[in-house]
């Protein structure tokens, strides 16, 4: 399976802070839809926007009824809307810089390395895992933590 991971830089403060993010993402996203068993079969298209508070308050507000930035959104796209023939989008994530980089200066953690966490928690939402229910959360962190290992990222939930 391929994938098209476009990524779009809507907070240019986010290649201020850390250039390799682009790459940063698309290694992160591929690792997902490589490792993760509900991959797609054929062809996948999916877009990261690296934002900021502003917007992704906004989109949270709007789409989730909470008034507050977040670090990630996913909007998954609807399956059925694939045309015959062309890659499926699978939707987009939506990565709040200052949120993610507070974050993880709280946790202790690399800049770099809490954004790849991110990508992989919001390519796996775009592959309908959610953590809504115990269980879920239980089998979308194990394999999260399973895709990040394969990318040289400690435990998030340790």
């Amino acid at each position: 399976m391929s994938a098209t991971i476009d990524i779009d830089i809507q907070d240019r403060l986010w290649l201020a802070q850390l250039r390799t993010a682009r790459a940063i993402c698309r290694r992160a996203a591929q690792a997902a839809l490589h490792e993760a068993p509900r991959r797609p079969k054929t062809a996948a298209v999916l877009v990261i926007a690296l934002a900021g508070d502003a917007a992704v308050r906004a989109l949270n507000r709007d789409f989730r009824h909470k008034d507050k930035p977040t670090n990630v959104l996913s909007f998954p796209a609807d399956a059925r809307a694939t045309l015959p023939g062309q890659p499926r989008f699978l939707g987009d994530i939506v990565l709040a810089r200052q949120t993610v980089a507070r974050e993880a200066r709280a946790q202790r953690k690399r800049f770099a390395d809490h954004l790849t966490h991110l990508v992989v928690h919001g390519t796996l939402h775009l592959l309908d895992y959610d953590h809504e229910v115990e269980a879920q959360a239980q089998r979308m962190e194990a394999l999260e933590v399973r895709i990040l290992a394969g990318l040289g990222v400690a435990d998030p939930y340790a």
